[in-house]
């Protein structure tokens, strides 16, 4: 296959693939990489209010279980990498925080990454280049947020005015800077709404979906047709304990148990889904809160090691990280980020479409998800903007998020991207699958994808 080609087509933004593209390729003689073990606590919608826990809170929720059922001590990890995007101030570097709470002692280093939605992942990537090169055996990588604690911000208008306010020496200065106050300085901003807004093109992240949605003709009922089908493999994966393992109850401080994500809803319809209003581009918009990905609070941890320290602790591991890939693209279009990378990853290792058994792909926007499976499709995007010579073809969409994905159990941030990778190395192993994917698109307009193989 040809290296992509930095030209753009008539039908959406380049998304600057070419020098913008950071490739990465695994040299011979480095070291094998698995995943071990992993867990996550369930996903909890956020319902207008904090919810009962933090992103350490979750961290430390999803830990505890997971290290209880490992045959070594926590000691014994090299490192702790945790991927956040909304960090509290209460909790710098959640990563060294929750490393202390889950009693891994004093001695363990621990850092905090952030990528927006891509830091679950990274978190992984991190670590697996790390064990891959020999600079560690045993590393403990996750995700959590928690963006039912997104903070409530200032305007920069009434930042301005307290500024003033606190500056005033004298009476008079005081007395000027109190009439020049105004009732909208005391309306505060969701930081949530202004994180979710890329700063470059002013577009928030559903705004980008409508974009590549028009550019790829995906119709709104297609879009609403892709998401009853989410949440009916999630009802169906619930049901039937394909869960069992994964997700590890959370008890909050007042005793209730959460035990499963509980977004989802078995009960929706494509007439239900039809009421609902476009969220960003009335009246004819493709995107609405029930095709969109779900605002929610939750963890994920994997076990990462060497085969090293499998051997020496007798680990049984889901899977074999082999290569990942990260990408970058025009903001607007961020949504296109997983058929860069995932194909830059692809070409790299030989691979065909046939090759790969199982793809998770983060369900930000089912616009978005569908514009990527039509853009794999379509000619021009595919000479032009990724380099082949021929459309990727069609993703089976029986390989693409079986167990359902972030419009039916929630995205938070921070997480998703390290969920997926678990849950694609758990499915592939309970239908007894050899390879397969994980990507996602990052706000900001970039990708990230990772490669693994049952063993």
């Amino acid at each position: 296959m040809s290296e992509p080609a930095n030209t753009t087509t008539d039908t959406v933004p380049s998304p600057g693939v070419g020098a913008g593209l950071s490739v990465r390729r695994s040299e011979s003689g480095k070291r094998p990489v698995y995943l071990g073990d992993g867990a996550r606590t369930p996903f909890l919608r956020a319902r207008g209010k904090p919810g009962p826990f933090t992103p350490v809170d979750l961290a430390v929720q999803c830990g505890r279980p997971l290290l209880d059922r490992l045959p070594f001590a926590p000691e014994e990890f090299d490192l702790v990498i945790l991927g956040c995007v909304n960090v509290l101030a209460d909790e710098m570097n959640p990563a060294r925080v929750a490393a202390l709470r889950l009693g891994m002692g004093e001695a363990m280093r621990a850092f905090t990454v952030q990528i927006n939605c891509g830091s679950g992942m990274q978190s992984i990537d991190t670590g697996f280049r790390l064990i891959e090169g020999g600079e560690a055996d045993l590393i403990l990588a996750g995700g959590a947020e928690a963006l039912s604690h997104a903070p409530l911000v200032l305007s920069r208008k009434a930042a301005g005015w307290f500024a003033r306010f606190a500056m005033a020496k004298t009476a008079w200065d005081r007395a000027a800077a109190i009439g020049a106050f105004r009732p909208d300085m005391a309306k505060p901003i969701i930081g949530l709404e202004r994180g979710l807004t890329d700063p470059v093109t002013d577009l928030s992240m559903g705004q980008t979906a409508e974009i590549i949605g028009h550019a790829f003709g995906v119709t709104r009922e297609a879009a609403d047709a892709y998401a009853l089908e989410s949440h009916q493999r999630l009802a169906r994966a619930q049901a039937e304990g394909f869960l069992k393992g994964e997700v590890v109850a959370s008890v909050a401080r007042d005793g209730t148990l959460y035990d499963h994500d509980d977004g989802v809803r078995p009960d929706t319809s494509m007439e239900k889904l039809a009421k609902l209003k476009p969220a960003f581009e009335r009246p004819h918009g493709r995107v609405t809160p029930g095709n969109s990905s779900q605002i929610t609070d939750g963890a994920s941890w994997v076990v990462i090691a060497s085969e090293e320290a499998v051997a020496k602790y007798g680990l049984t591991p889901l899977a074999r990280i082999v290569d990942s890939e990260w990408a970058a693209l025009d903001p607007s279009v961020m949504g296109l980020g997983p058929t860069i990378c995932s194909t830059e990853l692809m070409k790299r290792r030989g691979l065909l479409r046939e090759d790969i058994d199982l793809w998770e792909i983060n369900e930000a926007f089912a616009a978005q998800i569908l514009a990527c499976l039509a853009a794999w499709e379509d000619d021009e995007y595919c000479r032009e903007i990724l380099g082949l010579e021929r459309p990727f073809g069609t993703v089976d969409r029986d390989r693409l998020n079986v167990d359902g994905g972030a419009i039916s159990l929630g995205h938070p941030v921070g997480s998703s991207g390290n969920r997926i990778v678990l849950h694609l190395a758990n499915a592939m192993r309970r239908l007894g699958l050899k390879r397969g994917i994980a990507t996602e698109c990052i706000g900001g307009g970039q990708g990230g994808a990772m490669l693994l193989e049952v063993v």
